[in-house]
């Protein structure tokens, strides 16, 4: 097993961000989305330390990283480009969901990336939740009604069925869910109406691949495929999985043929 080390890095407003590095090999940065954090990245950064330096971080608002107001996406693309300088050399990005926009944010950003993979970034033609979801969303978040924010952000910007629900309150997952419902808001303010930004994602100049679940919805299949035809060259990939979500076992493989490449 890989040794992993604790780091922190001081983000441009002061914020203090924490991850961790494991492996040995040219650097791969996992970008959470949604309920993700360095933990939840543990596994698939382990299947990729046999080929990668692996780092996983805590986006801001999550476990060791602090959290500033206001909150604004900028401030998690100075977060990654602190992380970036420490690193000090070009670095493989994989972002999953909010954290995909992230990554092509940064990337379009001029950060040094090597190669750039994203899963589902949760773009759409127009909007997948109601006119008030920001609001009521904020309102859950600021009366410390955790769960509520949690089946709010499932049911309206996931797409979870509401009969659903009931059995993932019940489920092992659903704790650490409520721990991070503070930070549903700002996934939330990442993605915005869900508009793709053509333009912006049309500079980016790394390589790119764009992947999706077989077992996700039509919207996200697309999302990644029209990601693939904005971003100059970028690829395309399905991959065996459930509802946006894939298993470390079956994304490594294919993030490590696609990051090697490079070297």
């Amino acid at each position: 097993m890989a040794t992993v080390t604790s780091h922190q890095v001081t983000s441009a407003d002061g914020t203090v961000i924490a991850y961790e590095r494991s492996g040995d090999g040219p650097p791969a940065l996992i970008v959470g989305g949604a309920f993700n954090d360095r933990r939840t990245a543990g596994p698939l950064a382990a299947a990729l330390a046999s080929e990668f330096t692996t780092i996983a971080y805590d986006r801001r608002g999550r476990g060791s990283s602090g959290d500033t107001a206001p909150y604004a996406p900028e401030r998690e693309i100075e977060d990654l480009a602190a992380i970036l300088d420490d690193i000090g050399r070009p670095t493989h990005v994989y972002g999953l969901s909010s954290g995909a926009v992230l990554a092509l944010e940064a990337a379009a950003a001029g950060l040094p990336v090597a190669r750039l993979a994203v899963f589902e970034p949760p773009y759409s033609d127009g909007p997948r939740t109601s006119d008030d979801y920001l609001t009521r969303l904020a309102e859950l978040t600021a009366a410390g009604r955790r769960g509520d924010a949690v089946e709010l952000f499932m049911t309206e910007a996931v797409g979870v069925p509401a009969e659903a629900v009931p059995s993932i309150r019940q489920s092992p997952a659903w704790v650490p869910m409520k721990a991070i419902a503070h930070t549903l808001l700002y996934d939330a303010l990442v993605v915005e109406s869900g508009a793709m930004p053509r333009e912006r994602l049309a500079t980016i100049s790394v390589p790119t691949l764009a992947l999706a679940s077989a077992g996700s919805p039509p919207w996200l299949r697309e999302a990644a495929a029209a990601v693939a035809e904005v971003v100059p060259g970028a690829g395309m990939g399905i991959v065996d999985g459930g509802f946006h979500d894939v298993t470390p076992e079956v994304l490594a493989p294919v993030l490590s043929e696609f990051f090697g490449a490079g070297h």
